[in-house]
């Protein structure tokens, strides 16, 4: 079987490669515990999280430039303020994991194919490796966004009818955060904790709308709190308006959510399209002065 000189030097840069890879892989052992409270399903690969940490700290990356600054706002809402450097570095060091893993496993699938046009097609996935590991906080935050106004017109109703009904707000809030799942009842029960703790009703739902990040929801607790100041006649009529507008916005977001999952569908099909063009076209020219 003929080897090129090409063939020769790609699989030469591919075996050094492999073997700074497999350094850096012993090298960065002594970092895995900081990995190992990862939830598996969440984060694929944990194990190897490590090499991409350990490359970060030997570079001496500060986690200082306007993208860093933007993440942390994003982990912020994510997660507790106390975990927030953490998961910023789990961020680089998933990202750059996931790039140098593919980065060489690009040379091991042009070895078994001899294909330039694969080997850049892999080069191309470790890229996008790195960039979709990196935009994953803005989708986590709008999957979470989605998934709190998917339950906001229901908890609002429910608010609305147990309060008209002559119920007193924290009994009513009790309830109605006990009578659902999902992130929106989830941050009602951490309120309820901190009612039971000695926090005041105003000040667990001031913290609650806080958490939540959502305009449409501190607007909602600012007016429980408006509420709550002016009396329980008040509260009940209050609740009732912002539940009308609630229904409409819910309408509207459907609405959204419809467009947007059309338009996203002809991101993978131009990506499988570009794939397939590339593994057709290069070898056609390749032949071409055979």
């Amino acid at each position: 079987m003929f080897v090129s000189v090409q063939d020769l030097i790609i699989l030469g840069i591919g075996c050094i490669s492999l073997i700074i890879w497999l350094g850096i892989f012993i090298a960065a052992k002594k970092y895995d515990e900081l990995f190992e409270p990862l939830d598996e399903k969440e984060y694929a690969l944990k194990e190897l999280y490590s090499m991409g940490y350990f490359v970060m700290e030997k570079l001496k990356y500060n986690y200082k430039s306007r993208r860093d600054r933007k993440l942390r706002q994003d982990m912020e809402v994510l997660y507790e303020k106390k975990y927030v450097e953490y998961y910023l570095r789990v961020t680089y060091s998933r990202a750059v994991t996931y790039g140098m893993l593919l980065f060489v496993l690009a040379f091991v699938v042009y070895g078994l194919s001899g294909e330039m046009g694969v080997l850049w097609v892999m080069f191309m996935f470790s890229g996008v490796s790195v960039y979709y590991v990196m935009t994953l906080a803005p989708k986590k935050i709008e999957a979470r966004s989605a998934a709190l106004l998917g339950d906001f017109s229901e908890v609002v109703s429910k608010l609305a009818l147990l309060t008209n009904a002559g119920m007193i707000l924290r009994e009513a809030w009790e309830l109605t955060a006990n009578a659902g799942e999902g992130i929106f009842y989830e941050e009602m029960q951490t309120a309820v904790a901190e009612m039971k703790n000695g926090v005041s009703e105003m000040e667990a739902i001031r913290r609650f709308g806080i958490r939540c990040m959502m305009p449409e929801i501190k607007k909602f607790s600012a007016t429980v709190i408006q509420g709550i100041q002016k009396g329980n006649s008040e509260l009940s009529s209050m609740l009732q308006a912002q539940s009308a507008e609630v229904w409409n916005l819910r309408k509207q977001n459907v609405r959204r959510q419809g467009e947007k999952a059309a338009s996203k569908l002809m991101i993978p099909i131009f990506m499988m399209f570009f794939g397939i063009l590339i593994m057709v076209i290069i070898p056609i020219f390749s032949n071409i002065g055979v």
